[in-house]
């Protein structure tokens, strides 16, 4: 079992950054490939970044890559989503996401997620 915690949302202006923090409970932490995503109002769901076991791997979704940065540190049970060059269709609730195994998934294929923390972008 794991228990996700997100944390870093807030209001950005257009241009800013954010980071975005996931803490995991549990000793099986690192055994997990992680992932985040992103709901904006009256949208689906979206992968943004995801992360393997090992942090050697990651993936960006087109919208963001090359503003938005994933690691991880599995020593603090943590993971992180570095946010630069915001825009306002960053605007969304922010979810991370568990998966056993080496890899993520730039689908729904995850077993354990968090809450969620709002991100805000003004123009």
């Amino acid at each position: 079992q794991v228990q996700l915690a997100e944390s870093g949302g807030g209001l950005v202006q257009a241009g800013g950054s954010l980071r975005l923090s996931c803490t995991a409970s549990g000793s099986t932490f690192s055994t997990h490939a992680m992932g985040w995503f992103r709901q904006a109002p009256g949208k689906e769901r979206e992968f943004v970044a995801g992360i393997s076991r090992s942090g050697l791997r990651t993936n960006y979704a087109d919208s963001v890559k090359g503003r938005f940065s994933i690691s991880r540190d599995n020593a603090k049970n943590m993971v992180l989503l570095q946010m630069n060059s915001l825009k306002p269709e960053d605007t969304a609730v922010y979810y991370c996401a568990a998966r056993p195994g080496l890899y993520y998934s730039v689908y729904d294929e995850y077993d354990y997620w968090g809450q969620g923390t709002q991100v805000t972008v003004s123009s």
